[in-house]
């Protein structure tokens, strides 16, 4: 018999599927469930981890620089200044080729070799964020060739900064130096976050010696940026600090009067306040405009400096070393009452010459036929050499290094500016040390007026003679004269803050009595006035040796082989305001350096409260937009780079005259 076979199981379609609806349901409730879990895992658990991630992909906080502080001279004269240009800038965050990109923005900016080293070091150690500089004070031409193909280059933004300018070009270049980019050296100290989104800083002179003071506290923007690091808007702000401003005891007129006596000459002038050490100018000449350093100084600009024989980087005025000459007179005078040597009253007979005992070399006066009977107050007024060979020989190197160290020779001033050179007041030690050779006699006769091995810088020579004016008492030169945050300035540098002088003390009257004659009727009296009394003295440092028997002829010697000429003073004599060391390089005596001298006393005591000499509409606030300037608009009336000058900035050079004086034991003609 034949069986039937449902064409249909509907109760077993039934069961599969519901089966599978089961299924289903439990895979789809499952990968909910998993859903949530991952849900609550990101939303709940690891909400606040999450959340800052995602924000800092969309949220940035960018540095914001500080503008530096001003300066100004005592008067409130602006010295250096601020002002905005523009900058093309890029993060690591926003730019993944960092490469490549500036690769191709080279033709476009115009980019130099020294751009890209600078941008490719600060690059590196910067935050990914942080927008670093690739160049500064971009020209018209360009922003406008940039614009052209800004879409090329996202991430690379074009954007304002302030920078340095100084408005009186090489007037004050050797005083307030000037700031530069940050090199690879620097980046390795500097705190970086201190300096986060800042491409200068101070490298001579003020600039560098109060960077932590006129630099400034930087501050921060919160923005949203999209992919590109463009900003889509501000999201809060931290605004910088300012720097602090800073004032100086320069005095801009008496400043300017200095630069005109050294105009077309080499040398240094140096004035200060025989009683605070405030220096009032200091002028090294020839000079340089600073204004070239501050967004990065040309190979050629830089070259021409550096190779320039008249040297304009180096600053004679602290970092220079010459042979004082007959200017260290009355503090060596001193030395002889101290050690009770000689008093006023003892006189020596000078025949033009000395010789030591047992040897026939002639140790000779500037005078050949001699100047008779000379006292220590005629020594000083008609610059007897005769008279210190014998003072030296009887008091020996020994004490005459112990006495002269009081007033500074050998030793640093503690200037507050960087790069200060110490000179040098020889000693037996020092020769064997540096020459491995014992020391000669004839050598103190040398050294005992200001030749040989013995050299001084302006700076120290104008300090010698301030502490001579104060009867004694020390003083420690400085610049600054007052600003926030700084610490007062006090006269310092004995312990006691005087020489131990164990003369009498009317022995200083009678000296500082000595110098006013030597303007009155002695080798300064081409600057004497009616009006008031200078207290001086000339000096004249031979460049080239002359051998024994021959005689000094200016003419067989080229113009860098004449003399220098020396003079320092102080007054008005009985009430010292104002004390000055000046240096003029080959100027062949000190007569001709003490003409230098006049119209800075004058100034200084007869001109500048009545007619006192400033910058043509000079602002007493800082700032170029109070002068109108716009912003990205380079400002007029900077001085023009001077062609013929030299040295390294950063690196204390001694004269090669230095070296010629060294070996020459002959007096010089016409102090």
């Amino acid at each position: 018999m034949k069986q039937h076979f449902p064409l249909k199981n509907v109760q077993q379609e039934k069961r599969i599927y519901r089966n599978r609806v089961f299924i289903s349901i439990g895979i789809v409730l499952f990968f909910l469930l998993l859903l949530i879990v991952r849900y609550a895992y990101l939303q709940i658990a690891h909400y606040d981890e999450f959340s800052t991630a995602s924000d800092q992909n969309r949220i940035r906080l960018q540095p914001l620089a500080p503008a530096r502080g001003y300066i100004y001279d005592r008067n409130g004269i602006l010295l250096a200044d601020n002002y905005p240009v523009f900058s093309a800038t890029m993060s690591r965050a926003d730019v993944e080729d960092i490469d490549g990109t500036v690769k191709r923005l080279t033709p476009i900016l115009s980019l130099t070799q020294e751009d890209i080293d600078r941008f490719s070091s600060r690059i590196k150690t910067s935050k990914k964020t942080e927008r670093v500089s690739l160049k500064l004070n971009l020209t018209e031409t360009d922003i406008a060739k940039f614009s052209e193909v800004k879409f090329q280059f996202p991430g690379v933004n074009i954007e304002t900064q302030m920078t340095r300018y100084y408005p009186h070009g090489d007037l004050f270049a050797h005083v307030i130096g000037y700031v530069g980019r940050i090199n690879d050296k620097e980046l390795k100290s500097i705190d970086k976050d201190l300096y986060a989104g800042t491409n200068l800083i101070g490298k001579i002179g003020v600039e560098k010696s109060y960077e932590e003071l006129l630099h400034g506290i930087p501050g921060n923007e919160s923005v949203e940026a999209d992919a590109h690091g463009n900003v889509l808007r501000n999201l809060g702000r931290k605004d910088p600090v300012r720097g602090n401003d800073l004032y100086l005891s320069i005095d801009y007129g008496l400043q300017v009067t200095a630069t005109e006596q050294l105009a077309g000459r080499r040398g240094a002038i140096v004035a200060l306040n025989p009683k605070t050490g405030e220096i009032l100018a200091l002028v090294s000449s020839p000079s340089f405009n600073p204004n070239l350093f501050v967004t990065g100084i040309s190979s050629t600009n830089y070259s021409a400096l550096r190779d320039d024989l008249d040297q304009p980087l180096y600053n004679r005025a602290v970092q220079g070393a010459y042979p004082p000459g007959s200017t260290i007179k009355p503090m060596f005078g001193l030395g002889g009452l101290h050690y009770n040597l000689i008093d006023w009253s003892t006189a020596i007979s000078d025949p033009g010459y000395f010789s030591l005992p047992g040897d026939s070399h002639k140790f000779r006066d500037w005078r050949k036929s001699g100047h008779g009977a000379v006292n220590l107050h005629k020594a000083q007024v008609v610059s007897c050499d005769t008279f210190y060979y014998i003072l030296a020989y009887r008091m020996g190197i020994e004490k005459m290094n112990a006495w002269m160290r009081q007033f500074g020779f050998s030793e640093k001033t503690g200037v507050d500016l960087p790069s200060e050179s110490t000179g040098l007041y020889p000693s037996p030690d020092w020769k064997m040390r540096t020459r491995k050779s014992k020391w000669l006699k004839g050598e103190t006769i040398s050294v005992s007026i200001g030749q040989g091995a013995f050299t001084a810088t302006p700076l120290q020579l104008a300090m010698a003679t301030a502490i001579t004016a104060n009867q004694g008492s020390h003083i420690t030169p400085h610049v600054l004269r007052e600003s926030h945050g700084a610490k007062p300035y006090k006269t310092h540098n004995a312990p006691d803050g005087k020489i131990q002088f164990n003369g009498k003390p009317e022995d200083w009257i009678k000296m500082r009595d000595a110098m006013v004659d030597v303007v009155e009727t002695g080798t300064g009296r081409g600057i004497r006035t009616p009006l008031y009394h200078i207290a001086g003295k000339t000096g004249t440092a031979q460049v080239k040796s002359i051998a024994q028997g021959k005689k000094y002829n200016e003419a067989l010697l080229t113009e860098r082989q004449l003399d220098h000429g020396l003079f320092v003073g102080f007054a008005p004599a009985e009430n010292p305001e104002i004390a000055v060391a000046i240096v003029w390089e080959n100027g062949r005596h000190g007569g001709s350096a003490a003409q230098l001298a006049r119209p800075i006393f004058d100034y200084w005591l007869l001109t500048r409260k009545k007619n006192p000499i400033r910058p043509a509409g000079h602002q007493i606030s800082g700032g170029l937009m109070t002068a109108g300037i716009k912003p990205g608009e380079l400002p007029s009336g900077t001085a023009p780079l001077s062609t013929d000058h030299n040295a390294n900035p950063n690196k204390p050079q001694t004269n090669s005259a230095t070296a010629q004086a060294a070996a020459s034991s002959q007096a010089v003609e016409g102090d």
